[in-house]
Parts: C-alpha cells; sequence; structure tokens
C-alpha cells in the first residue's frame, strides 16, 4: 500500500515539475533550455524535480539582470516613481500653503476699517 502511495506522490511531483517548466517564462528559466529540463525530469524523475526547483527556476522576487529584465528598486529611494510621488506631495503642500497665506491676506484686508473721505 505504501509503495503505491509513494509511487503516486512521486509521480504527482514529477507532473507538476513538467508542467510547471512547459508553462514558466523562458527569461525565469535558468542553467539550461526548457526541453533539456524537461529530458532531466523524465529521465531522473525526482532528482530532476528536486533539481528543477532548486536551481532551474528563478523564483518571481529574485533579482537578477537577464535579457529583456529591468533592474527593479531596492529601496523606495532607487525607485524613480516613489521619487516623483513625494515631490509630487510636497509641491501640492507648498501650493496650498500658499493659498492658505492669500486666502488670510484677503480675509485681514476685508477686515482693515476703510479711511473716511
Amino acid at each position: 500500500m505504501w509503495r503505491v502511495i509513494l509511487a503516486l506522490v512521486l509521480t504527482a511531483v514529477m507532473v507538476f515539475s513538467i508542467v510547471d517548466i512547459s508553462t514558466i517564462d523562458r527569461s525565469r528559466v535558468r542553467h539550461l533550455p526548457k526541453f533539456v529540463w524537461i529530458i532531466l525530469v523524465v529521465i531522473t524523475s525526482v532528482l530532476g524535480s528536486i533539481l528543477w526547483f532548486a536551481i532551474g527556476r528563478e523564483r518571481k522576487g529574485q533579482g537578477g539582470s537577464g535579457p529583456g529584465r529591468r533592474a527593479q528598486p531596492r529601496g523606495p529611494e532607487d525607485d524613480p516613481r516613489f521619487i516623483d510621488h513625494i515631490e509630487q506631495r510636497r509641491r501640492n503642500r507648498e501650493q496650498e500653503e500658499r493659498i492658505r497665506d492669500l486666502e488670510r491676506q484677503l480675509r485681514d484686508l476685508d477686515d482693515e476699517p476703510k479711511p473716511e473721505p
């Protein structure tokens, strides 16, 4: 009974690995071409699957610079969009402050008594 369960689990891992290799984007495959990884998994079964997940597949969060891949910012200060966003917020605050100052000056002008002729 245990042999059947073990065989089913190993077959499932092998099939999962082959499907993963087939569907993953080519730019995320490391070290060998996709078809070689598939052949390796078919021939060596569990060992090929372990190798695929350990060294052959680049994880989504992993950095790296391959063809067609942009370098991701490492922190907020490296991201130009973040810097632009912060700069825009600063400009908005300054503009709101200028508007408040002008409104205050207008109120002060309205509150001043008018000289009589």
